[in-house]
């Protein structure tokens, strides 16, 4: 047996931890003729307990974070940009804490941290909570901003790991996130593809907008038509001042965007709003998108 797999064997006896092969060792093996190991299946959702208003001081580092949600192509990276550029808010790229997970590998560390009242999805969300507290403590700021849109999917669970959260719920016509999603890759991406692609973040985010009441609608045409009156209505709902900067976030190299991270393309790295596309004409929106399109507000 290898140095490896005894080191291995001891942890988890005793600690519940293991050592896992670093990726490029799995793609070596591969390249010997060995099979890589297989990619991990993300797990079902842990139990957790969400805390009181009353225990967040010592349940919570974050407090009153910022969740965009949206769809993919929605214009979230413009938004993050623009409210990036407020002296108190700190916007990052996307973070995507819902891949993040903590498991208890042996009865050991599971029955430790039960007699301290914390189940796998508890560790989750302190993790969650170390991790963007840590980048909000590194930017100096007041409040940071997460904008990853998977986060439409785990509204939920986001709310219950932070109850004093604020939302923003950013829309877009239905018919313009296909548009948007399928020209991003035309080839791989058919336009009737894109639909279904788009529909379910769009379905997913319609639902976490009608859970929060108290949340904050904008649609990011109205971003690109008066940027200043929807950043001034954002700034309030936040409780900050306006700040001008937010309309001129300035110019970003290819190193700040990462392919993969948000928007990386031409209109987001010159450093203002550009002007939104054209909305389609109410015959060329497919039936599929037409009940989204009412929800939000587009006529079809």
């Amino acid at each position: 047996m290898s140095l490896a797999r005894n080191l291995n064997r001891a942890l988890t006896v005793t600690t519940g931890l293991q050592v896992r092969r670093a990726p490029h060792a799995a793609k070596a093996k591969a390249k010997e003729g060995k099979p890589a190991a297989p990619a991990v299946t993300k797990r079902p959702a842990a139990p957790y307990r969400c805390p009181a208003s009353a225990e967040l001081p010592t349940e919570r580092l974050l407090r009153e974070p910022v969740f965009i949600i949206s769809s993919i192509r929605s214009g979230s990276t413009l938004l993050r940009m623009m409210m990036g550029a407020h002296p108190r808010l700190h916007a990052p790229h996307e973070l995507h804490i819902g891949r993040l997970e903590v498991s208890c590998d042996n009865w050991h560390s599971e029955r430790a941290m039960g007699e301290l009242g914390l189940r796998r999805g508890d560790l989750e969300h302190l993790l969650w909570d170390r991790v963007l507290h840590r980048e909000l403590l590194r930017s100096g700021k007041d409040f940071v901003v997460e904008k990853t849109p998977a986060n439409a999917y785990m509204y939920r669970r986001l709310k219950d790991c932070w109850p004093d959260a604020r939302f923003v719920f950013l829309l877009r016509h239905p018919d313009s996130i296909a548009r948007s999603w399928h020209e991003s890759d035309p080839e791989k991406r058919p336009y009737d593809t894109a639909v279904t692609d788009v529909l379910r973040y769009m379905t997913a985010v319609e639902e976490a907008r009608t859970a929060d009441p108290d949340g904050f609608t904008v649609r990011y045409e109205d971003i690109t038509g008066d940027p200043e009156h929807e950043m001034r209505r954002l700034c309030s709902f936040l409780g900050v001042d306006y700040a001008p900067a937010m309309l001129h976030y300035g110019k970003k190299t290819s190193s700040e965007l990462v392919r993969g991270l948000g928007d990386w393309r031409d209109n987001i790295r010159t450093g203002t709003v550009q002007p939104g596309r054209s909305l389609p004409d109410a015959d060329a929106v497919p039936e599929r998108l037409r009940a989204v399109c009412r929800a939000w507000g587009y006529a079809s």
